[in-house]
């Protein structure tokens, strides 16, 4: 049974949010502040995490950017703000997907399993090839025993790109595939995270460009 973690200052909400997901065979923790739900992923185990945006002393976002630097457990922000900037301002935090209030039963239900069917398909083998290790496991990129520090979206598109050498992948299917969300501004959010592989990878003296390489006009690919 998958363990979720309910966060909302509103005691209702999160009463709401239970009553729908219970019947659907999810446990729920409910927590009503930021602190108390970053306390609660450094100590317990959790599937996804459903998280409110506006909430006293502690917004969503900085809930999700500090659940970010302990922890990859998915997260969705479920908000009234669905305007693009926000939208973006938290895919790059680190959230997998949004829903908005008022929100459909139906679609809530669809939304975290689609989520919670991403996050499983980098539970895999390790890959290790041409000295390059990535380890789902430990969660660790290492070149030629080097460690290589990576945030969990690099280390997903990595992740991606390893297991379908030589396939090609949109910016819009990259963008669906580790964020789970279509925004308007997806080129710059990919881009800046392919570059940010690429120059990590460069620094550990990985022969990078031979390997994740641009198609022009369509997106990227790597190859062995």
């Amino acid at each position: 049974m998958k363990k979720l973690l309910l966060v909302d200052d509103e005691e209702r909400m999160l009463n709401l949010l239970a009553l729908y997901l219970e019947p659907a065979g999810y446990t729920c923790d409910k927590v009503t502040r930021g602190s108390e739900a970053v306390g609660r992923i450094q100590t317990k185990t959790y599937d996804l995490v459903l998280l409110d945006i506006m909430m006293p002393e502690m917004d969503g976002w900085e809930v999700c950017r500090q659940i970010r630097e302990v922890s990859q457990v998915p997260v969705i922000m479920l908000t009234a703000r669905t305007e693009k900037p926000d939208v973006v301002k938290g895919l790059k935090i680190g959230a997998d997907d949004y829903i908005s209030k008022p929100f459909d039963e139906k679609e809530l239900l669809a939304r975290i399993a689609a989520v919670l069917r991403r996050s499983s398909q980098y539970l895999n083998e390790t890959i290790e090839k041409n000295g390059l290790k990535w380890d789902p496991a430990s969660f660790q990129v290492s070149y030629l025993d080097q460690s290589v520090s990576m945030t969990p979206k690099e280390f997903a598109l990595l992740g991606l790109f390893l297991q379908h050498p030589n396939q090609v992948f949109s910016r819009e299917q990259l963008l669906t595939s580790i964020w789970g969300y279509q925004v308007e501004t997806e080129d710059r959010t990919i881009d800046s995270h392919i570059r940010n592989v690429r120059d990590k990878l460069r620094d550990a003296e990985f022969p990078i460009y031979d390997h994740l390489q641009t198609v022009w006009g369509v997106g990227y690919k790597w190859v062995w």
